[in-house]
């Protein structure tokens, strides 16, 4: 739990600071996200902060009024490119503060009803669910302004841990298993991906059929779709499947 709420926060302050020195051209440029701006990925990324503060909140036993989703989506889709930046700034900012100054107790006792799922869910799944959003548009951002940026080393590792634990269950609505005629494993850093009926992360494999040759944020970023040309150089897959197999199991998001 501490360690993806420090993440989340070295997310923001990563994120702000550059935000702050983009310009206009800046963000009307095209994001990692290919169907979006710069200033449109900071868009889904503040206006994610708003809607996802209220369950908080609330879960934390505040009584917490706030517009429907479609309301908030519009509101931030009219809003200028620049706007959009500020408003990421604020509510993002907003969201990360409320998390860290929740209790001990808090951190480890809340459930959170996002809304979206079956029923309410362990804080740290919540936190660790708006990691991966946010280290992935976090990308998109970067990316659009630095050919050369790469997914946080410090949140790639939490969500690694995430990703064979609280949070696995996201790998179902990611992957498409189908795309593999055979099972798989592969050796990635920290740990391995198992590829049969299902996609699952684990600590560890001990005798992988492929091996996965990249850091664990390219690995982070091939579970989103966001591991393409040219953002793939250095990375090579050896065994039963290849990068290209791989990349069709995670089409993106």
């Amino acid at each position: 739990m501490d360690r993806t709420i420090a993440a989340l926060r070295a997310e923001h302050d990563v994120l702000a600071e550059l935000t702050r020195t983009l310009t206009d051209e800046q963000l009307a440029g095209t994001s990692g996200a290919a169907e979006w701006t710069v200033a449109q990925a900071l868009s889904h990324l503040g206006s994610g902060a708003e809607i996802g503060l209220a369950p908080i909140r609330r879960a934390a036993g505040e009584s917490v009024d706030a517009e429907d989703n479609q309301t908030i989506w519009a509101r931030w889709d009219s809003s200028t490119p620049r706007a959009q930046a500020e408003g990421f700034l604020e509510h993002n900012g907003r969201w990360v503060e409320t998390v860290e100054a929740l209790t001990p107790e808090q951190r480890s006792s809340l459930t959170v009803d996002l809304g979206f799922l079956p029923e309410p869910v362990p804080l740290v799944t919540a936190l660790g669910m708006r990691l991966s959003e946010v280290a992935n548009h976090s990308w998109d951002v970067r990316v659009g302004v630095d050919p050369d940026a790469r997914v946080e080393a410090g949140s790639a590792e939490v969500l690694l841990d995430l990703l064979a634990g609280p949070v696995g269950f996201m790998l179902s609505f990611l992957a498409k298993p189908a795309e593999l005629a055979n099972p798989v494993s592969v050796g990635v850093p920290g740990g391995g991906l198992v590829i049969d009926d299902a996609v699952t992360v684990v600590p560890h494999l001990e005798a992988p059929s492929a091996t996965f040759d990249g850091p664990a944020e390219a690995f982070v970023r091939l579970l989103s779709g966001r591991l393409k040309a040219p953002y793939d150089q250095g990375v090579t897959v050896e065994g039963a499947v290849t990068l290209d197999d791989l990349r069709r199991v995670f089409p993106g998001f």
